[in-house]
C-alpha cells in the first residue's frame, strides 16, 4: 500500500534517494529543501514522478514551516521524516569547541525535529500509516561512546533522541509511532568518500523500517539494517 511521505533535506544524499525510492513505489513525495532552484537533481525527479512535489523549507525557519502546515492542512502524511541536518566543524578537539557553531547544530538537528513533530503531527494522526522519524546516528548513543570527542553533533543526535522518546510517549494515545533511524556510515557529502555504505543500500534498510513499524516499536532506536542500537 502505498501512501503520501515528507521528507526534509531531500536535495542530495539520503533525502534524494528517499525520494527516488518512495516515488518508485508510487508514493506522493512532498519533498523539501532549503534551495529548490538550485536542486536540479530532485526537480528532475519532479520532471519524471507526477506524484512528486517540491517545497521550500529550511527547517530552522519556523514561520516557513507554519505557512507550508497551513499549505497542507488537509493532507494526511503517512511518513513524517526528518532527514534535514547539519554536522558543523569536523575535527574539534576538547577546548577547541565553537559555542556559536554548536548552538546552529543544536538548532538544526534538534529543535528543528521538535517543531516539525509539533507542527504536522496532526497530519500523521489523521494518516493510515501514522508514522514519524528522524535521521539520527549512532554516536548520539551514550552507551556506544567509547572516543569520546564529537561534542557538537554527538550532543545533538543524543538530544534529538530523547525527542524521539517523549514523543512517542506523547503521541501515543494518538496512534502514532515515533523512530530514531541511523543510516549507517554511508557514502554522501557528509559520510565522505571512505563511507562502508552505498546511499541507496541505507535508504532500502530505513524505507523498509519505516514501512514495517508499528506501536510495538515507537520510542526506539534502529540501525539501518534493523538492529536495535542502545540509547
Amino acid at each position: 500500500m502505498s501512501g503520501t511521505v515528507l521528507i526534509t533535506g531531500c536535495n542530495r544524499g539520503l533525502g534524494l534517494e528517499m525520494t527516488r525510492q518512495f516515488a518508485d513505489d508510487g508514493w506522493q513525495v512532498l519533498a523539501c529543501c532549503r534551495n529548490v532552484p538550485g536542486a536540479s537533481e530532485l526537480r528532475a525527479l519532479e520532471e519524471k514522478f507526477r506524484h512528486v512535489r517540491l517545497f521550500e523549507l529550511d527547517v530552522t525557519d519556523y514561520d516557513e514551516m507554519s505557512a507550508l502546515a497551513k499549505s497542507l492542512w488537509d493532507q494526511p502524511i503517512d511518513i513524517l521524516l526528518n532527514n534535514a541536518g547539519s554536522y558543523g566543524p569536523k575535527g574539534v578537539a576538547f577546548g577547541q569547541v565553537d559555542l556559536d557553531e554548536w548552538r546552529r547544530v543544536l538548532e538544526c538537528n534538534t529543535i528543528a525535529p521538535y517543531k516539525l513533530a509539533e507542527t504536522f503531527y496532526r497530519n500523521v494522526a489523521d494518516s493510515q500509516r501514522k508514522v514519524m522519524a528522524i535521521i539520527s546516528s549512532k554516536v548520539g548513543s551514550i552507551a556506544d561512546n567509547s572516543s569520546g570527542g564529537g561534542y557538537i553533533y554527538r550532543t545533538s543526535k543524543t538530544a534529538v533522541n530523547q525527542v524521539v522518546k517523549s514523543l512517542s510517549v506523547d503521541l501515543h494515545d494518538r496512534g502514532v509511532s515515533v523512530l530514531a533511524l541511523h543510516p549507517g556510515w554511508v557514502k554522501t557529502d557528509m559520510g565522505g568518500p571512505n563511507a562502508l555504505i552505498s546511499v541507496e543500500d541505507s535508504v532500502a534498510g530505513l524505507k523498509k523500517l519505516l514501512l514495517d513499524t508499528d506501536l510495538a516499536h515507537s520510542g526506539r532506536f534502529y540501525n539501518y539494517d534493523g538492529s536495535e542500537i542502545p540509547w
